[in-house]
Parts: C-alpha cells; sequence; structure tokens
C-alpha cells in the first residue's frame, strides 16, 4: 500500500468522509472582496479549506483554474497551505497528465516535486511506459482516468474491443499491469453508475475518484451504492462548483461548509459499515 494510499485511508476515517471538494478557482464567481485581493485565489481557497477541512478527505485543485489567470504560484501557495495547515488532508493534482517517457517524466517532477501533489490524475492513451514516471513514486497516488463524466465520453470509452468496452479494458489495466506497486486510483463518474459498478468489480478495493455530483446532477446514493467497497469505502466523491459557490456573498466560507457537511451527510446515509 502506498503512501497516498494510506493518508487517504486515515482521512477517511478521521472525518468520517469520502466527500472531495474541488478547488477550481473562477475569479469571476468570486464576492467583491476576495476579487480584490492581491492574491484572489490563494485568499478564497484558504478561507473554503479553513472552513470545510474536517469534512472532506481530499482536495483536487484542477491545473487549467490556474494556468488560465497565470497563478500557479497560488496554487503552488494553495497545496503548502493545506499540507502545512492540515496535514492529513490529500491533495490530488487533477492536470491529467499524459506524453512519452521523457515529457511524462517532467510532468511527474511538475506535480510531485514542483507541486508537492499527494497524487496526480494521468491520462492512459499513450499506455504503461508514459505512466512509469509517475508510477515510480511510490508514495505518491497515480489516479488513472477511466470512465469520464462528459456526455461525450461514450464516443471512445465505450468502444468495444475484444468483447470489452475502452473503459473496460483500462480498468482492468490498472488493475492487473499498471498497480504492480499498490499506488493506482481510476476516475471513474458518478454520472455513469452502472459503468461504476462494473469497474468497481474488475478492480477490487482499488480507490475510484467519483467526480460529477454537485452541478454535474449525478445521484449521490447511486454512486454510494455502486461504487463503495464491502467495507463502505474505496471512494472519493468530488464536488466543486456546489460546495464553492454555495454562496456569491461574503459568507461563501460557511456556505461552502453548509454544502460539504450536507454532502457528506448525504453520502454517508448511504454508506455500508462495518459490524462493532
Amino acid at each position: 500500500m502506498s503512501g497516498f494510499i494510506e493518508q487517504l485511508t486515515r482521512a477517511w476515517e478521521r472525518n468520517d468522509s469520502l466527500a472531495a471538494i474541488g478547488l477550481d478557482p473562477e475569479i469571476e464567481r468570486f464576492p467583491r472582496r476576495i476579487a480584490a485581493e492581491a492574491s484572489p485565489i490563494f485568499q478564497f481557497n484558504k478561507a473554503i479549506i479553513d472552513a470545510t477541512a474536517d469534512l472532506v478527505c481530499a482536495y483536487k485543485p484542477q491545473f487549467a483554474h490556474y494556468a488560465a489567470y497565470e497563478a500557479e504560484d497560488q496554487l503552488e501557495r494553495t497545496i503548502e497551505y493545506i499540507h502545512r495547515s492540515y496535514p492529513g488532508v490529500p491533495v490530488i493534482l487533477d492536470s491529467k497528465r499524459g506524453d512519452v517517457g521523457n515529457t511524462a517524466e517532467r510532468y511527474a517532477i511538475e506535480a510531485f516535486e514542483r507541486y508537492g501533489a499527494d497524487a496526480v490524475t494521468v491520462n492512459p492513451y499513450l499506455g504503461g511506459d508514459a505512466l512509469e514516471p509517475f508510477l515510480k513514486y511510490q508514495d505518491k497516488g497515480i489516479v488513472v482516468v477511466c470512465r469520464t463524466s462528459n456526455p461525450g465520453a461514450r464516443e471512445l470509452q465505450d468502444l468495444e474491443t475484444g468483447g470489452r468496452k475502452l473503459y473496460q479494458v483500462v480498468a482492468e489495466l490498472v488493475a492487473r499491469r499498471w498497480n504492480s506497486r499498490g499506488n493506482c486510483l481510476l476516475v471513474v463518474a458518478a454520472t455513469y453508475p452502472r459503468e461504476l459498478a462494473e469497474v468497481r468489480e474488475i478492480v477490487g478495493d482499488m480507490p475510484l475518484l467519483v467526480p460529477g455530483v454537485g452541478a454535474q446532477g449525478a445521484d449521490v446514493a447511486q454512486a454510494v451504492q455502486n461504487g463503495q467497497t464491502a467495507s463502505g469505502t474505496g471512494l472519493i466523491i468530488s464536488s466543486s462548483r456546489a460546495i464553492l459557490y454555495a454562496s456569491s456573498d461574503d459568507d461563501f466560507a460557511p456556505a461552502a461548509r453548509a454544502a460539504a457537511l450536507a454532502l457528506r451527510e448525504q453520502i454517508n446515509t448511504h454508506r455500508a459499515r462495518r459490524a462493532c
């Protein structure tokens, strides 16, 4: 078991939570007071983190939401702040990297050494050798894109090969071949609950990063029931906009806390629990 998986397992238990928050800043949606700050993204993120750190199992900043504002420095500060102030909460850098080996090595250095992320999302399209530079970071989580939340996902991910759909092939490759170091996870969207159940059957207890609840409208009960492990864990159920922008006024942080608490409670209502 990798260091990241151990950290995630402890966060599930300590905060009694399978919920994660996607830190996807949109300055145009910030309260005016925050938008006027010298580092508005960091200040917004800090307020959200301080309000919710005891309710989540992970934070997931999306790289493009920082690069588009030339705010990579605020991404670095955000991750450093989480590690310093709430060291038990892991950070998943959502950058969906994937390239030939020497370039993939640079991307792995970027994620783990520059930004200090505990895990990173990667694209499997180039195959195992392109993922190896990430996988060799044995204490980090490598979150492989498998079944995404967008409507167009079916155009490629449902293509059949050898009697199986492509997302099923990806899930099996990760579980049977690429996870030799025990540090892999999969992205499987809550917007496709049947596929979520199929992937769970293929990969056993491997953790799944599950986007699609909140603003994208996926059913939380189905996501939990179809994706959880027998022990009632195994999921990182991520919501961003519905929590970050629960209020557009100066009460945005308390509103985010209320939304995160509601999500955690909704998830926990449907979790299996070990008998005491």
